[in-house]
C-alpha cells in the first residue's frame, strides 16, 4: 500500500510516522522548505504540546466538534500524546493549567523530534512540493505537485486552515474537499483579539486582572469569561476576549460587556464608593475612582458615565453615582469583527463533519482522509488544538492500517 500525506505539520507529520511505522510506503508533501512552521511558533515559541487534563475537561474545552472528536480523543488521549513525544526522546514538563511544553521551552525540539521520528519511520519527505490537484483514478489516486505527479492507494490531507497564512496554511484542503463533493463551513478566526465600535485608542496597552469579559446576542449570554484582558488600539485583546473570540466567531449583532469589579456586586460597589465619597468630598471626582481603575481608564469611564473629571465628589448626584456603578459593572462596547487571520492562533471552519467519517476518512470519495485544523474542529487555549491535530493523525492512521490488515 502506498499512501500520500499532504502537509508537514502536526497531524500530517503524526498520520505519516503513525502509518509508516508499520511498514507503509508513505511520502510526506510539504509546500514550505521545512516541516512545522506553524508549530514553530505555536505557544510563543515555547510549543504547547497538549493538555494533561481529565477528559471531561478536554471536551469541556472543545468549541466545535465535540461529538465528531470523540472517538478520536478517547483512543488517542493527551497520555498518548506526551507518550508519543518521551518515547522518542524529548523531555516535557507540564505547567500551570495542565499545559505540556517541552522541558527545553523549544518548538524547535518538538520539530526536530518529528524529523527524526520521520526518519526513523522511513517516511519519504518532499520538501517545496505544493500539492496542485488530486485525482481519482481507477485504483486509487494522483496527487499532482509542481514538480512531479505521486501514484497511491489513499491520501491524507493535513493542510491546515488559514489562520498565519505566513506558515503557508492557505486552505489549500478546502479547495481538494470542495472537488470531491465536500462542503466548506466557511473558514472564520478563533483564539483573535475582538474589534468594537467605541474609539478605545487612548485605552491601548492597559492590562487588567481579574476582570469578566461577556458577550450576548439577541439577548442572551453566549459566554462569559474571569481572567486577563489587555486594550488595543481597536479592540479588546488577551486571554478572556481571545477565548471569547471562538465563542463569538459566527455571531452577528453580538454585545460585549466588561465587569471590571466581578468581586463586588452592585450593591457592594456602590457602598464602597459612597465611603470613598464621604472621606474625600471636596476633592475632584477623577481623584477618587482612581483608586479603582488606572487611570486612562478612569477617565474613559467618567466620560462614558458622562460625569466631568472635574465635578466635586460633594456634587455628584444619588444618579449619577449609580451610572458610574453600573457603568463600572458593565462596561458595554460593540463587536465590529475580528482581527485578521495573520493574528488568529487558528481557524475555525473548514471540512464540514457530515461529510466525513470519526477516522477523518471522506464519506463521498473512499481513501481520501481529512484531518487537523483543515476539518470543523477548534478549541481554546492550553495545548488543545495540538492535542486535536495529534489525535485525529492517530485516528486516521489506525483506519488506514485496519484497512491494509
Amino acid at each position: 500500500m502506498r499512501v500520500c500525506v499532504i502537509g508537514g505539520g502536526a497531524s500530517g507529520a503524526m498520520a505519516a510516522i503513525m502509518i509508516a511505522r508499520q511498514g507503509i510506503d508513505v511520502t510526506l508533501l510539504e509546500k514550505n522548505e521545512k516541516i512545522g512552521k506553524k508549530l514553530y511558533i505555536t505557544g510563543k515559541g515555547r510549543c504547547n504540546l497538549t493538555n494533561d487534563c481529565d477528559m471531561d475537561s478536554l471536551f469541556a474545552h472543545v468549541v466545535h466538534g465535540e461529538k465528531y472528536l470523540r472517538s478520536a480523543l478517547y483512543s488517542f488521549t493527551p497520555k498518548d500524546t506526551m507518550s508519543f513525544f518521551e518515547d522518542a526522546g524529548l523531555n516535557l514538563q507540564v505547567e500551570r493549567g495542565n499545559r505540556v511544553f517541552p522541558v527545553s521551552q523549544k518548538s524547535s525540539d518538538v520539530i526536530k523530534t518529528l524529523n527524526n521520528e520521520l526518519k526513523r519511520s522511513g517516511v519519504c519527505v518532499k520538501l517545496n512540493a505544493e500539492v496542485k490537484d488530486i485525482n481519482a483514478t481507477d485504483g486509487g489516486f494522483e496527487v499532482v505537485t509542481d514538480i512531479k505527479t505521486y501514484f497511491c492507494d489513499k491520501v491524507v490531507v493535513a493542510t491546515g486552515g488559514v489562520s498565519y497564512p505566513s506558515t503557508g496554511s492557505t486552505g489549500d484542503g478546502y479547495a481538494f474537499a470542495q472537488k470531491f463533493g465536500h462542503s466548506i463551513v466557511e473558514p472564520v478566526q478563533a483564539l483573535v483579539p475582538v474589534l468594537v465600535a467605541e474609539n478605545i485608542s487612548a485605552l491601548q496597552g492597559i492590562s487588567l486582572k481579574n476582570v469578566t469579559l461577556s458577550a450576548s446576542a439577541d439577548g442572551k449570554v453566549i459566554a462569559d469569561k474571569f481572567g486577563e484582558l489587555m486594550f488595543t488600539g481597536r479592540g479588546l485583546s488577551g486571554p478572556v476576549a481571545l477565548t471569547l473570540s471562538s465563542f463569538i466567531n459566527r455571531r452577528q449583532n453580538v454585545t460585549l460587556s466588561l465587569d471590571l469589579k466581578p468581586a463586588l456586586d452592585e450593591k457592594q460597589l456602590d457602598a464602597r464608593i459612597l465611603r470613598e465619597f464621604e472621606e474625600r468630598k471636596n476633592q475632584d471626582i477623577k481623584n477618587v475612582t482612581r483608586a479603582l481603575m488606572p487611570d486612562r481608564l478612569n477617565t474613559y469611564v467618567l466620560k462614558r458615565t458622562g460625569i466631568a473629571e472635574s465635578k466635586k465628589v460633594n456634587a455628584v448626584t444619588k444618579d449619577e453615582r449609580a451610572r458610574l456603578v453600573y457603568t463600572i459593572k458593565n462596561l458595554a462596547f460593540k463587536m465590529t469583527g475580528l482581527a485578521p487571520f495573520s493574528e488568529a492562533v487558528i481557524t475555525s471552519g473548514g471540512v464540514a463533519l457530515k461529510g466525513l467519517l470519526p477516522s477523518g476518512e471522506s464519506r463521498i470519495q473512499r481513501g481520501l482522509y481529512f484531518i487537523g485544523e483543515t476539518v470543523d474542529v477548534d478549541a481554546l487555549t492550553g495545548g488543545f488544538n495540538l492535542q486535536i491535530a495529534f489525535a485525529t493523525a492517530a485516528a486516521c492512521a489506525r483506519d488506514i492500517l485496519k484497512i491494509k490488515q
